[in-house]
């Protein structure tokens, strides 16, 4: 990636093993697309009053040649199935991105 992978947290503390996590997914998707320019990940989970637990929603913008990426509102109690969710979806935008190349 041309600009270095930014993670942003909001609404909980910053984690290191959920930083180690998000950059390996990074990784992933950089060596699936090597013309992938920046990658954006926020992290965040809201209090809602009406609904058992809190779950955490993941955003991503990645951002490649000509255009960008977005992958909105992955919603899980499990922060790590959430970021697993929109990683596969992101990696599935990409890969149309690359088949429309």
């Amino acid at each position: 990636m041309k600009t270095p992978l930014q993670i942003t947290y909001r609404d909980l503390p910053q984690s290191d093993a959920l930083d180690t996590h998000i950059r390996e997914k990074a990784e992933k998707l950089e060596q699936f697309f090597s013309g992938l320019i920046g990658c954006r990940v926020v992290v965040e989970q809201p209090a809602r009053h009406h609904q058992q637990g809190k779950p955490f929603n993941i955003h991503i913008d990645l951002t490649v040649p000509g255009s960008e990426i977005v992958v909105d509102r992955q919603e899980n109690e499990d922060v790590y199935v959430a970021l697993r969710d929109a990683f596969d979806a992101a990696r599935r935008q990409l890969d149309n991105y690359a088949r429309q190349l």
